[in-house]
């Protein structure tokens, strides 16, 4: 008889555990490894900026249901800021907001797309970066995308979106600060 009440103490505990999900994904990436550093000092503005209509990163969607959002737990932006000034300063340049050559780094698009299913999950991933550097007299623009595609049994762990977001995040970022165009273009 004693065991009953533990016993239903237990199941309502761990159902409780179970129902709740988690409300933010922690992303953390990483400045990249520069390539070729560049030749001659120069100096740039480096400034980022967030432009998406909304601020959640994953959308988990369920048939009929309402759609969970997720956000990020830190402004993306921020840290794509500090992953940019970083990349730049390793490739040698001198960052400093006075420079009249600038780069601008404006996330356009991040959004994880979960789709769940009977037998499973698919994520799907896109990230667009806007880079527009200028000088005294001219402008280049270049708009940079990144997929990912994720498929697993059962639901996502916050985990592994975690992880496959930041690998593409890192993965653009890497392209883009070692773009010979955009550095030829800072350069000139």
């Amino acid at each position: 008889m004693k065991s009953l009440p533990l016993f239903l103490c237990s199941a309502l505990f761990l159902s409780a555990c179970a129902s709740h999900t988690p409300t933010h994904i922690a992303l953390n990436p990483n400045v990249p490894n520069v390539v070729n550093k560049i030749d001659r000092y120069d100096t740039v503005a480096v400034s980022t900026i967030d432009v998406r209509k909304a601020n959640f990163i994953v959308r988990f969607n369920k048939g009929d249901e309402a759609a969970q959002l997720v956000s990020p737990s830190e402004p993306i932006r921020q840290q794509l800021d500090s992953v940019f000034k970083k990349s730049m300063s390793n490739a040698g340049y001198q960052v400093d907001p006075a420079a009249s050559n600038t780069v601008q780094f404006q996330l356009d698009y991040l959004l994880t797309d979960v789709t769940e299913s009977t037998f499973g999950f698919e994520a799907k991933t896109d990230l667009t970066i806007n880079v527009i550097a200028k000088n005294q007299t001219q402008e280049f623009t270049k708009i940079y995308n990144g997929k990912g595609l994720l498929k697993g049994p059962f639901s996502p762990d916050f985990a592994t979106l975690e992880l496959d977001m930041n690998k593409l995040i890192d993965e653009l970022t890497t392209k883009i600060i070692n773009d010979s165009e955009l550095h030829q273009f800072l350069q000139g």
